[in-house]
């Protein structure tokens, strides 16, 4: 049998609610530039971004705890290459477990030279203490926040 390949380009551009848990976030992000995670009751965990429910347990999320600013990579990848509606290249993402997180939430690494990728690498390695930077200007967003080296 013949497998076949096609190009498919799809621009979507959709609005949707964001929810309880994840608007007062985006609020605290925004107003007080703080990072909030939220406590499953059954297992202590503290979930990082917040969820209404624990994906272990299933059972609601109980309270609002602060974690952060400070954490360490978790992973990380450096993008050369060009993405529609992202940062122009180079630039570093990765995910960083934040100081009092049991999971990890996602963001840009900014600061470092990414011209040499050996050499950005070594400097993003698991295990990196990272700190939170918030921007000047924040609009309630994943971009009003990125890491830099500690």
């Amino acid at each position: 049998m013949e497998l076949l390949q096609r190009k498919e380009i799809w621009n979507i551009t959709y609005t949707h609610a964001l929810g309880e848990t994840a608007s007062w976030f985006f609020v605290q992000l925004r107003d007080n530039k703080k990072l909030y995670g939220r406590r499953d009751a059954k297992s202590g965990r503290v979930l990082v971004p917040p969820r209404a429910f624990s994906d272990q347990t299933l059972e609601p999320t109980t309270e609002w705890v602060e974690v952060g600013p400070g954490g360490q990579i978790e992973t990380f990848t450096i993008v050369y290459e060009a993405f529609q509606n992202l940062p122009p290249p180079p630039y570093a993402f990765g995910f960083v477990m934040l100081d009092g997180a049991d999971t990890a939430i996602g963001g840009f690494f900014r600061g470092l030279d990414l011209s040499d990728p050996e050499k950005a690498a070594e400097k993003l390695s698991v295990g990196t203490r990272v700190m939170t930077t918030f921007a000047e200007e924040r609009i309630g967003d994943i971009s009003d926040f990125w890491f830099e080296l500690d």
